[in-house]
This record gives C-alpha cells, structure tokens and sequence, in this order.
C-alpha cells in the first residue's frame, strides 16, 4: 500500500447522516448542526421530512433514499419501484441531491424486507438487472445517479436479497451506466464479507459513494475492529475523491463523534 500524501489534508466530501446523530435535536436543527459542522447531509425516506423547510436551512446535502415503495425482481414491484424514484426526483432537485439511494427490496421502518428472499433465483438477478437499467434511463435523463447499496443481512437487515456487496457490484457492473453506481458501505461490508481493502479496489470503478460506521456497534469509525486508517489510503490510491458519508450512531458525544469521523479520513489517515 502506497502512502503518498493527499494534495490536500481533506481529499474526500464528508457526509453525516441526519437521522443518526443529534438525536436529541429537531431534524432542522441537526441538520443545521451538521452543516454549522462543515458536514454535508444525508437523509433516508424524504416523504418524513418538511422539504421546504429542510431546503431553507441552506444546508448542503449528499444523498436520500431514492424511493418510497417498490422492488428490484419481480414486475409489479419493478413497476412501483420506478414509480415513486420518479416520485423522488423533484425532491432530489428542490434539495441540490445528486445520488438517491436503493436497495435489493423495499425496507420497512426497522430496515426488514417487505418482500423477503433467503434466496435469488436466476429470473430474479434478470429482472433486478432489467430494473437497474430502467433506473439508469431515469438517472441519466434527469441528471442524478442512483446508487445501490450492500446490506447485512447477519445483523441488520435479514432477508434482504442482492445484499451482499458483491452482489451489488455485480449488478451495477453488469448495468454499467452513468446513471446507477455502487453505495459502498463498509460497515454493511465487513459485517457480510471482510476482506475490505480487495472489495475496494475490485469496486473502484463503479462506486459513486462510500458510507462508513465502525463493527460492533455501527458508531463512529475507532470504536469498533475495523481498520479506518488502512481503509481512508485504500480509497484515496484507488483515485476515490467523492463523498464519504458517516452512518452511523454517535458512541458518546456526538461532536466528539463526528470530530473522530473526519480524523479518520483527514490525512495523514489516523483515527
């Protein structure tokens, strides 16, 4: 592993996910304290959310779930799926969000399947790749991108299909369209799979955000085994320059957290 210094002491975009952190704030005031912290923010499902009143707080913001219902493999969830991310993009616009964000199957508000699959079936990995590439038409003709992202399906979210991170760079590999990458979320990553460093730098050209949080515990990164550090040269050798976004909860502090969050990928890279 190279360790050539960054040309600047911040080569990433840092993101913090509103709906994590400042719990005991209003979500208008977190997101302002986000921003007042120099963070960009991420949102989930954007129909909980005063869009207005969000937009008013001049806050920049990095992603949203790019979807309210809807599936990847089967055709009437495909249907619906495409029917609400066409739904999400004005409110993507209204917000300055560029990547609105998918997973292998509609979630339900404690991130369990609303369709359930222990198991894909090849006809299931047609239709998701057919469904993607919809998505990518959408994508591509209004100017976001969307982004699949890996699951656990151990801890968090069982009986998620397409899950794991491999599955996800499969499908948007096989698409390959500017209109769809790849969320690549570490915690969900070495959770599943490990081996973070090589899922890296086989994902490299296809990722179009990276959201990280710390194994147990999904808190700040250096609270957990995984190795920040090593991951942080790991993205920046690979020419990763984009978004990192923070997703996960606050072990004590939240702005002793978020200051741990931005160490860890401030150069040199060291928690």
């Amino acid at each position: 592993m190279t360790t050539t210094a960054p040309n600047t002491n911040q080569p990433f975009t840092l993101a913090i996910c509103s709906e994590m952190v400042f719990l005991d704030l209003s979500v208008i005031e977190r997101i302002k304290r986000i921003d007042e912290l120099g963070f960009q923010v991420e949102i989930w499902d954007w129909t909980k959310h005063d869009i207005k009143a969000l937009a008013n707080t001049g806050a920049t913001f990095s992603s949203m779930t790019g979807y309210v219902t809807g599936t990847l493999a089967d055709d009437e969830g495909a249907d619906e799926l495409l029917r609400t991310a066409e739904q999400s993009i004005p409110v993507a616009r209204d917000l300055g969000i560029p990547r609105l964000n998918l997973h292998g199957t509609g979630l339900d508000n404690r991130g369990l399947p609303v369709k359930p699959a222990h198991a894909t079936t090849g006809a299931m990995w047609i239709k998701a790749y057919q469904t993607l590439n919809r998505l990518a038409d959408l994508g591509e003709k209004h100017g976001v991108t969307f982004v699949l992202e890996n699951l656990n399906t151990e801890v968090d979210h069982p009986g998620v299909p397409f899950a794991r991170a491999q599955d996800t760079l499969d499908l948007v590999a096989g698409v390959n369209r500017p209109g769809l990458r790849m969320m690549l979320d570490i915690y969900h990553a070495q959770i599943g799979e490990g081996n973070l460093i090589e899922l890296i730098r086989r994902s490299a050209p296809y990722i179009g955000e990276i959201q990280v949080a710390d194994v147990p515990g999904r808190c700040e990164p250096g609270t957990g085994e995984i190795n920040y550090p090593a991951i942080a040269q790991a993205l920046y050798d690979v020419g990763y320059r984009g978004n990192i976004g923070l997703e996960g909860w606050a072990s004590g502090d939240d702005e002793l957290a978020l200051d741990r969050f931005r160490k860890a990928f401030t150069y040199p890279f060291a928690v």
